[in-house]
């Protein structure tokens, strides 16, 4: 078996303690699967005495996540600080100028500065995969970037975030107000304390920007999608499309057309039984 694969992490939230979880609770599969051992040698984030549920002793701290991603002791850098800017961008931009490895959830940094990182990736020779940065659950990137590469994809849609599609199904099964869903959403931990980044749009923005240029062959352009939210949603909404037989969904979709490729996130009509579409526009499908 060869050396192990020295993996650094920054930003030790949920997500960054579900990852230390995973490679502690799976490590022996993993090391078989990867046919190398996968080893955290390095681990940042704002506060060193929080316990995250994981023994971190083997593993050297660092204040500042720009250290750690040009830091000699790790092969691959993980970022799942977040934000589109500050210290994510900055230790994502160091780690793939030092030659490492970048693996990143951060679907708002790709979204921003997602062809500038591919560049620098590209001329260092290192890879900068991001599989989790968009429907962590579906293997969907790598479908686009692999398996997907001789076929010709003339439309992605789909439902992109889960705080808006709980509060709209919750809205439709319990016949409760829009304000009470996102506070419960709130409470349970679905939605942040400031939702607005979920419930505008912004978030299936990114997501679909990403999906677009992967699936297109274009540069990212999260700033040119068309953008309309839940938050004007009402109950008499809800009522109105289930008599018609709909459902209101967030939707992100994307379309080749004759004058190019266009974007879009808003509400949407979905039948509540949908026909398969067969390529032609038709009355049933949910982004027509």
């Amino acid at each position: 078996m060869s050396d192990a694969l020295r993996v650094g992490i920054a930003g030790l939230g949920t997500v960054g303690a579900s990852v230390l979880k995973i490679l502690r609770d799976k490590g022996d599969m993993l090391t078989r699967q990867c046919g190398k051992e996968i080893i955290v040698t390095a681990v940042s984030a704002r506060d060193a005495k929080r316990d995250r549920g994981v023994d971190l002793s083997a593993a050297t701290w660092f204040d500042d996540p720009v250290a750690l991603a040009k830091s000699n002791n790790i092969d691959v850098f993980i970022e799942l600080i977040g934000g589109d800017e500050g210290p994510a961008r900055a230790a994502v931009e160091a780690a793939l100028k030092s030659g490492r490895h970048v693996v990143t959830a951060n679907k708002a940094l790709l979204a921003k500065h997602g062809v500038s990182l591919a560049k620098i990736a590209e001329e260092k020779g290192v890879l900068l995969n991001f599989e989790a940065a968009v429907a962590g659950g579906i293997p969907v990137i790598k479908a686009l970037r692999e398996s997907l590469t001789g076929n010709t994809v003339s439309r992605v849609y789909g439902i992109m975030n889960g705080t808006c599609n709980y509060i709209l199904t919750r809205m439709w099964d319990e016949g409760i107000s829009f304000e009470d869903c996102l506070a419960d959403a709130q409470r349970l931990g679905y939605a942040e304390a400031d939702p607005t980044f979920d419930i505008e749009g912004n978030d299936t923005a990114h997501k679909l920007a990403i999906l677009t240029s992967l699936a297109f062959g274009t540069q990212i352009a999260a700033d040119d999608i068309y953008l309309e939210g839940i938050s004007n949603i009402s109950l008499a909404d809800i009522k109105a499309a289930d008599e018609l037989g709909y459902r209101i969904k967030l939707l992100g979709v994307a379309l080749m057309t004759d004058s190019g490729i266009e974007q879009r996130v808003h509400p949407t009509m979905v039948p509540v039984e949908i026909r398969h579409c067969t390529g032609a526009r038709c009355d049933q499908c949910c982004c027509d």
